[in-house]
């Protein structure tokens, strides 16, 4: 369990700046940081740096970059933020939400352009909640791709990484200042680093069942797809240091994890015109609404599973992920002719999946809202040959944390800041407000990416002036 040691004692090691968590809002602070001419130190509890990262799609929304300019797209930073405070109704901090999305896109063209990191715009279809085409992505469309190129680039760049690193103390100083670590190896010995300045980088507590069940017990029984790590550390050292934090229940769910492969089917598969039915062939939601809420809803049907149908034309565009792709080559895709034939295979009822699937389809073509309220105006029909796949509700990672400045620097409960404390990522309070049906697609790298960089500029910046 980590803690907090309070201590002036002086550390054989000192460096000037520790990250804890290698994951993208790590790597990126100690990119930033380097490039600033700090030394920096990043420390992982895993063998190899993947974190939330590699389980998501690595896919990063930003607003007026070139890749949206390349294609026509015109958008603003402004237009984005609206975005996020309208599908949060106006819970997240307006100076946060304007802070990240102002710093997002720049920190993509800096990546791609000192770092080779080959962005591109996913340009077919739109992700619910989002008025532009505005997620980027590496070419496999997948986290894991990212965090590799992350690594890579901070290799290139002469950044130390020490990996089996489990940092279980906080060491700070009578001035209520973090001075150093203790960490663990996996051979149970114990090794004390110092610094002058620390980033928090290691999420959440996706990974915590009792922090779950205390702060959204509706998904204390849902299957976790992030990071066993994310037990939020970050969380109960701040909490220790008399930090505030803010929209703890805030949180992603996803409504489309393969089931019992375990793989992350993108949503592509409803928002370009497929649909989700129970174990009886029966619709029950409206799906557009976006993921993140249609976990729950997913998580409510008989025996916590949903059937997401579409077909071949909506496949092609899904194949372009990774995740996508690999389902396929598990099988866990199926395809039938028709759909009395897919109901056959999906093992639920013809004449109720039939139903479902006429009434869906007649609402496409009146151009009107179904009965849950989707609109499907100008959406396409489906058309043999159907595919569909066997999904469940699952949550992803938390949205609340910390409460940052606008240096990403760590707020105290009586407003004050800790001067050599930042937080980035899941270990800072994001811009999903309280609840699951505040995310907006992408809020959770949109954060990792925009306050990674902030954290690392600004305690290169702390660092030079103390």
């Amino acid at each position: 369990m980590s803690k907090v040691e309070v201590s002036d004692r002086e550390f054989e090691v000192t460096v000037p700046l520790v990250v804890i968590g290698a994951g993208a809002a790590g790597m990126i602070a100690a990119l930033s940081a380097k490039a600033d001419g700090v030394d920096v130190l990043v420390l992982e509890r895993d063998p190899l740096p993947r974190g939330s990262t590699a389980l998501s799609a690595g896919l990063i929304p930003a607003a007026g970059t070139r890749w949206q300019l390349a294609i026509g797209v015109e958008d603003t930073p402004e237009t984005f933020g609206a975005d996020i405070l309208h599908k949060a109704d106006d819970e997240p901090d307006v100076g946060l939400v304007r802070l990240v999305t102002e710093t997002v896109g720049p920190t993509l063209e800096w990546l791609a352009e000192d770092h080779g990191l080959a962005f591109s715009l996913v340009d077919n279809f739109r992700y619910p909640g989002h008025s532009h085409l505005r997620m980027h992505g590496l070419p496999s469309r997948s986290g894991e791709e990212l965090i590799d190129r992350l690594r890579d680039a901070a290799e290139e760049a002469g950044i130390d990484i020490l990996t089996e690193a489990h940092v279980d103390t906080l060491v700070v100083g009578s001035d209520g200042k973090p001075r150093g670590m203790t960490l663990s190896r996996p051979d149970g010995s114990r090794e004390d680093i110092g610094c002058e300045a620390l980033i928090l980088a290691c999420n959440g507590y996706g990974g915590n069942p009792a922090l779950v069940a205390h702060h959204i017990p509706e998904m204390r029984d849902a299957l976790y797809f992030g990071h066993p790590g994310n037990q939020g550390d970050a969380i109960v050292w701040g909490e220790a240091l008399g930090a505030a934090t803010r929209h703890l229940s805030g949180h992603q769910g996803h409504g489309s994890v393969a089931h019992p492969a375990g793989i992350l089917i993108t949503w592509a598969t409803v928002m370009e015109g497929g649909f989700q039915v129970n174990v009886a062939g029966e619709r029950f939601s409206n799906e557009a609404k976006g993921y993140s809420e249609q976990a729950s809803n997913v998580l409510a049907q008989p025996e916590g599973i949903a059937w997401t149908v579409f077909d071949t034309r909506i496949a092609a565009i899904a194949a372009q992920f990774e995740d996508f792709r690999s389902a396929e080559r598990m099988h866990a895709i199926i395809e039938a002719d028709t759909i009395e034939a897919l109901a056959e295979r999906m093992q639920v009822s013809p004449e109720k999946l039939t139903a479902s699937f006429r009434a869906f389809e007649n609402c496409k073509a009146e151009g009107g809202a179904d009965p849950f309220g989707r609109s499907l105006a100008d959406v396409p029909p489906l058309r043999a040959p159907f595919k569909a796949v066997r999904v469940t509700g699952a949550l992803f990672h938390t949205q609340g944390g910390l409460v940052v400045d606008g240096e990403a620097r760590v707020v105290r409960r009586d407003g004050s800041t800790i001067a050599n404390l930042f937080a980035a990522g899941g270990a800072a309070c994001g811009v999903s407000g309280s609840k699951v049906s505040g995310y907006l697609s992408g809020n959770g790298l949109l954060t990792a990416v925009a306050l990674g960089r902030i954290s690392g500029l600004r305690a290169a910046a702390y660092l030079r002036n103390c």
